[in-house]
């Protein structure tokens, strides 16, 4: 005779959403004041050939995946973070592609207004190819680690969390957030575009697979076309 299944109780999603809103809004305080804190007379343009940028970044964007990862305990992951396959692969590329070039064209339209890139200041300063070991380290940190970690958190854990309230709740809530978490006021226009596409990205393709690699392309895009540009 079989033993009865006992069904474990799903931990509190308000629980849950809270310790989400505490990440993110430190996440927020800790960009608006580095921000604040930086000093406009330094040239920071060789930042992606520094050692120590790259490898921070890498330990920064790993700490913030754990956190996420213990906020997100007891939970179905599977239904969290959505890292499973779309339910198109062609309706996912043709969404995926959309999604690439009108975040380009909008970002340089407000770019352009805005001026994102020069209040941000990591513009790279050209090829330099006996510094090339540091800029590959950078790019891990840029391309691959900064959008993982970004998607886990808002278009991952925040977006199943605030689905609840509706889908386009948690469009525009992770849009807003994730353009507020990189703590450049002028940025924002342009960063709620690419939050809010990726996370409509998610909702269309039910998978988060499309949003890291539409994030990993245009990180990755951006940091080439600042070097070689």
């Amino acid at each position: 005779m079989s033993e009865p299944v006992i069904e474990r109780p799903q931990p509190s999603l308000g629980r849950k959403l809270a310790a989400w809103w505490v990440l993110v809004g430190t996440l927020i305080l800790i960009g608006f004041l580095s921000a604040a804190a930086a000093d406009d007379d330094v040239d920071r343009s060789d930042a992606v050939y520094q050692y120590d940028f790259a490898l921070g970044g890498i330990v920064v964007y790993t700490l913030l995946i754990g956190i996420v990862l213990l906020i997100a305990r007891g939970l179905d992951w599977r239904e969290t973070f959505a890292l499973r396959q779309p339910s198109s692969w062609a309706r996912a590329g043709a969404l995926t592609l959309g999604l690439l070039v009108a975040v380009f064209i909008v970002g340089a339209i407000l770019e352009a207004i805005f001026h994102a890139g020069e209040e941000q200041g990591l513009d790279p300063a050209g090829w330099q190819p006996d510094r090339a070991g540091a800029l590959a380290l950078s790019f891990v940190a840029i391309a691959v680690m900064a959008p993982l970690a970004e998607e886990l958190t808002f278009r991952g854990l925040g977006y199943y969390l605030l689905s609840q309230f509706g889908a386009w709740a948690a469009i525009v809530i992770t849009g807003l957030t994730f353009s507020l978490a990189h703590g450049l006021i002028v940025g924002i226009p342009v960063f709620f575009v690419i939050g809010a596409g990726l996370a409509f990205l998610r909702y269309r393709t039910n998978s988060l697979l499309p949003p890291i690699l539409v994030h990993m392309a245009f990180n990755g895009l951006q940091l080439v076309i600042g070097v070689f540009g």
